[in-house]
């Protein structure tokens, strides 16, 4: 028996009504858990950690699809093969990560728990343009470990149940969103993702005409970009491709997307170029 009274009852910082963010709830009670609140990295440090790299997302009539390539560096070396960098958020929206791979899954993680806490709360989901606003607010906390080399860049999408339409958000390391338009890609590759989207987008496209765009993206991605890890047949290492329609979120089983992936490659083998 303690403090809180009655043996097996949660102390009354628990009990006491209070805002709808857990992220709120979290910084008055255990602040050292958020993923900001760590000491000083140095370099050293930064060129030991994690990094995840190129995502891409694209907007179609039903909705939205978000890919991811598979591999994380550690400097000029290759730390993971098979890293998962695109997560749901909740039942009608996805974020991928970029940066700081270790920072990054922490804030997703913190991310699903502030979006659930809060239609437990409040009894209703927030809209699309509430959760990214969410995402922004935790971004902007880690600004302090961004500055030392530890940033996170996350690329958010989902399906606008109110427009009944599918939308893609960016941010930078200071916490600012910013909505995009038909496609978008962060991360190291991204240049080249989004230079291969430019001219491979369409507005009429069908589910499989978008999955296999952002395919064809991370491919271009990983042909000019070292840290952005292309299909790997032989391990059977495929991108994280996952949709978000009406029907909610869905990941493409391994199968499926292998089954695209090798179409692609043997496209390729005759026009490498694409």
């Amino acid at each position: 028996m303690g403090d809180s009274g009655l043996s097996g009852c949660l102390p009354p910082t628990f009990l006491t009504p209070g805002s709808s963010s857990f992220t709120d709830f979290l910084a008055a009670q255990a602040p050292d858990l958020l993923p900001g609140r760590r000491g000083a990295a140095g370099d050293s440090v930064v060129g030991l950690v994690r990094h995840g790299t190129t995502i891409v997302a694209v907007t179609q009539p039903r909705g939205v699809v978000m890919a991811g390539d598979r591999r994380a560096t550690m400097g000029n070396v290759i730390a993971q093969r098979d890293i998962e960098k695109v997560f749901p958020a909740d039942d009608y929206s996805c974020v991928g990560i970029a940066g700081t791979a270790g920072v990054a899954i922490e804030m997703v993680r913190l991310f699903q728990v502030e979006l659930e806490h809060y239609e437990k709360i409040e009894g209703s989901t927030l809209s699309l343009d509430g959760k990214a606003n969410r995402l922004s607010t935790m971004i902007r906390s880690n600004l302090g470990a961004a500055m030392q080399g530890l940033a996170v860049v996350p690329l958010f999408a989902g399906y606008d149940q109110e427009s009944d339409t599918g939308r893609i958000f960016s941010y930078d390391i200071t916490g600012g969103r910013y909505e995009e338009h038909s496609f978008h890609s962060v991360g190291s590759g991204s240049i080249f993702a989004r230079a291969a989207l430019k001219k491979r987008y369409r507005e009429d496209f069908t589910d499989d005409d978008a999955i296999t765009a952002c395919v064809e993206a991370l491919y271009d991605a990983a042909d000019d970009d070292s840290a952005t890890g292309g299909p790997d047949l032989t391990r059977r290492i495929f991108p994280v491709v996952v949709t978000v329609t009406e029907d909610g979120f869905r990941r493409l089983p391994d199968g499926e997307v292998g089954d695209i992936v090798e179409a692609v490659v043997a496209r390729r083998m005759v026009n490498p170029g694409g």
